[in-house]
Order: C-alpha cells, then structure tokens, then sequence
C-alpha cells in the first residue's frame, strides 16, 4: 500500500496517482461551475452529490496515507498532509458554516503532485535542475534585491521632493511604489511626474529597469549552465519510510536526510 500510494515507480502506483489527478481536476472542475450564475441552482442536487462522492475519495486516501506510514503524525504535520487535510475540511465544515464551501478550491495545490505523477522524467530532472539554480544563486539574488531596493528607496525620496504631494507623491512610501511600478516597466500610471525634472528621472529609472530585470535572469542562467555538466542520477520517486523523503537513487541502501535503512527498489518491471 505504501508503494503504490507514495511512490509513482510501479504500474500501479501511476494508476493511483493519475486516478487521483483526475478525480482532484473533476472535483475543482465541478466547483467553478458551481459558482455560475444559474447552473448552481439548476443542478443543485447533482453538485452536491458529486462533491460529497469526491469528498469521500479524499477521505479515503487520506485514511490510507495516515495507516500505511510508520509516523503518521509526521505526515499530518507536512505540507502534503496538511493540503490533504485542508482538501476535506471545507466539505464538512460546510455543513455549519456554508460559506466555507468556496474553499475547496484549495484541492489545487495538491496538483503539485503533477511533476511526479506521468513519469515524465525530462520535466522532472528541468524541474529540479532550476531548483538546484536557484538555491545556488540565492545569496547573488539576495544582493541583488538590497540593491534594487536602496535605488528605488533612494529615487523615491528624491521624487517626494520633486514632485511633492500636489502632483500624487503624498509621501515616501507611495514614492517608492511609484519608484517599484517604474523600475519593473509595470507603471500602472496611477501616479505620474508632472515637472520636467521629474519626467526625465522616471526616463532614467524606466531605462534602468530594462538592465535589472536582465540581472537575476543571467545569475539563474549561469548556475543552470554550469549544472548541465554534472552527471546527476535519474530522479525517482522513491521515499523513505521513516522521514518520507523522495528521491533517493535506485541503488541508495539508507535514506540520505535521515540514515533509516531503505526497503527494496521497486519499479514498474523489477525490483531493485
């Protein structure tokens, strides 16, 4: 039970989980209709039906994922395990509270199951690949973002003192968003410089956002180019039973986070 549910490696762990996949897209499919004008109220009974038929699903699963891992609690507390709690409660809650029935759109996130779900291992590997990236290029980013956050606080306090409160800049703060809508070439144009100097400081934060969104993309880039030439293993799906970390490579014989001993590999046409 542990292997098809928590691991997408075999046959039928697949099926299991793009079963789910499909029952979560129904079900949120189903409350987007719902919330149209007309259709709720015709096919009150049909919704309500297929949303208590889907809740129960999830009960299930959930109950399974609870009874067939070694700390139960452990998942509870884990972000899967809370997204799966908080797929269930908005159904029952709705009884005392309807108002809360809007929340079931929050079975969403549970779709970040998705990268593991087709075995499309090429999306997988990018996927991970750009996570590697960014984690390595987090302190260049860091930098990155003090300096752009000195220049538009810097810019902003000057165009309070341009333009002043007549003219929108009613003080820094709403300053230094017009400063963050101009440097990212968002401008909502909300606020705007009227003076001639003002004007041509908003031309030069306008030319400098085009160079600084550049910045991180070439950071990000480096680090994803210079991955490339690492010979990283084929990821899988394969978790520990202790700490339920995924990802540990066919051949691994204790878990890499916290040193529990491994069960059998298993995949679709052996066991490993």
């Amino acid at each position: 039970m542990y292997t098809v549910i928590f691991e997408a490696d075999t046959r039928a762990g697949r099926l299991f989980d793009q079963w789910l996949i499909a029952i979560i897209l129904l079900s949120v499919a189903m409350v987007v209709v719902d919330s149209v004008q007309g259709l709720g109220d015709n096919y009150k009974r049909a919704f309500t039906a297929m949303e208590w038929l889907f809740t129960v699903a999830f009960t299930v699963e959930y109950v399974a994922r609870l009874v067939c891992v070694r700390h139960p609690m452990r998942y509870a507390l884990s972000f899967f395990g809370i997204i799966d709690l908080l797929a269930l409660l908005p159904t029952y809650v709705a009884l005392l509270v309807p108002e809360v029935h809007a929340l079931i759109d929050v079975r969403v996130l549970r779709l970040l199951r998705v990268f593991r779900v087709f075995k499309l291992t090429a999306y997988v590997a990018e996927y991970q690949a750009l996570g590697r990236a960014l984690a390595a290029s987090r302190r260049k980013i860091l930098v990155f973002l003090s300096a752009v956050l000195m220049i538009v606080l810097v810019m902003g306090t000057v165009m309070y003192v341009v333009e002043g409160p007549g003219n929108g800049f009613s003080s820094i703060p709403t300053s230094v968003y017009w400063a963050i809508t101009t440097m990212t070439t968002v401008g909502f144009g909300d606020i705007t410089p009227k003076t001639d100097l003002g004007r041509l400081i908003a031309s030069m934060m306008m030319l400098l956002g085009w160079g600084t969104l550049a910045v991180p993309t070439g950071i990000v880039t480096a680090e994803i180019s210079a991955a490339r030439f690492a010979h990283a293993p084929p990821p899988t799906t394969r978790t520990c039973h202790e700490c339920l970390t995924e990802g540990h490579a066919p051949e691994a014989q204790f878990c890499m986070h916290c040193g529990a001993r491994l069960p059998a590999y298993q995949t679709g046409t052996a066991t490993l």
